[in-house]
């Protein structure tokens, strides 16, 4: 028999300095949960809790991943050729600028994500692709991230955009005001653009809970809120058919379980248009 050799972190060849690893980052343990492999020890181990507390939790975040394709696909229909994803996390399957620019090979997209380890992966993987960026912001900044060079030579304000806020502003706090940092990009964008949010809901349910409980142990961070206030994120937009739902009920492309398993209950989801 060899020797088994000891197991390594995929990501410890090209982690850039000034990163402690030790702290789970939320978009390597979203990548964790999904199978990825650009994850550490730290990352592992949250993800492991929350399969632990939540055993249907990877087809809740793989739900939410088939959304994205949907929505970015529909405002691509509508016409949008320049997108901006807040808290885009690790490239996976299915990415905003794949599914944009198959739609429209001239299509501008530009990832946001505070995560300089997004920053360093997407980098490589996006180098054949002039018509996208990978910039290290936080996204509770919005005016900094607004004015950002690689956001400005991409991104034209003076025509439609489509604002991607999936699975980001269940992070903030209220503290943080999540309601304010929305108005602030979309009072930036002209009439015609879009804006697509998910959000984890608040359902009552004991996997909304322990998910809840996961998040605020592994990051501090994370919070479930009401039909009504995630709702009110999109006040002022019209918000396009079949409105604020659960991601399944999302312009599906086929079948849909009846009744939905309490998974595929855990996020809200849509898109408004600004007149």
């Amino acid at each position: 028999m060899t020797e088994q050799q000891p197991q390594t972190d995929p990501l410890e060849q090209w982690t850039p300095s000034g990163i402690d690893v030790s702290v789970p980052s939320i978009a390597r343990v979203y990548d964790a949960v999904l199978g990825g492999k650009d994850n550490f020890a730290s990352d592992r181990a949250a993800a492991a809790e929350l399969l632990a507390a939540v055993p249907d939790a990877q087809r809740t975040a793989l739900i939410n991943r088939q959304v994205l394709s949907r929505g970015v696909r529909f405002m691509a229909e509508q016409g949008i050729d320049q997108f901006i994803d807040l808290g885009s996390g690790l490239p996976s399957a299915e990415n905003t600028h794949q599914v944009a620019q198959r739609h429209n090979p001239d299509a501008a997209v530009v990832y946001v994500d505070i995560d300089p380890i997004v920053l360093a992966h997407g980098r490589a993987i996006l180098a054949d692709s002039p018509r996208t960026r990978v910039v290290t912001a936080d996204a509770t900044e919005p005016e900094r991230v607004l004015a950002l060079p690689e956001v400005r030579e991409l991104i034209d304000f003076d025509r439609p955009v489509g604002l991607l806020m999936v699975a980001i502003v269940h992070h903030l706090e209220d503290a943080q005001d999540p309601a304010g940092i929305v108005k602030t990009y979309l009072d930036a964008l002209p009439s015609g653009s879009y804006l697509f949010l998910t959000h984890f809901f608040a359902n009552g349910s004991r996997e909304a809970e322990d998910i809840e409980r996961v998040l605020h142990g592994a990051h501090n961070t994370g919070r479930f809120r009401s039909r009504e206030e995630i709702e009110g994120f999109f006040a002022g937009l019209d918000v396009v058919e079949p409105g604020i739902g659960y991601l399944p009920l999302w312009r599906p492309e086929g079948p849909v379980e009846d009744p939905l398993p309490m998974s595929q209950q855990l996020l809200l989801g849509g898109i408004g248009k600004k007149p």
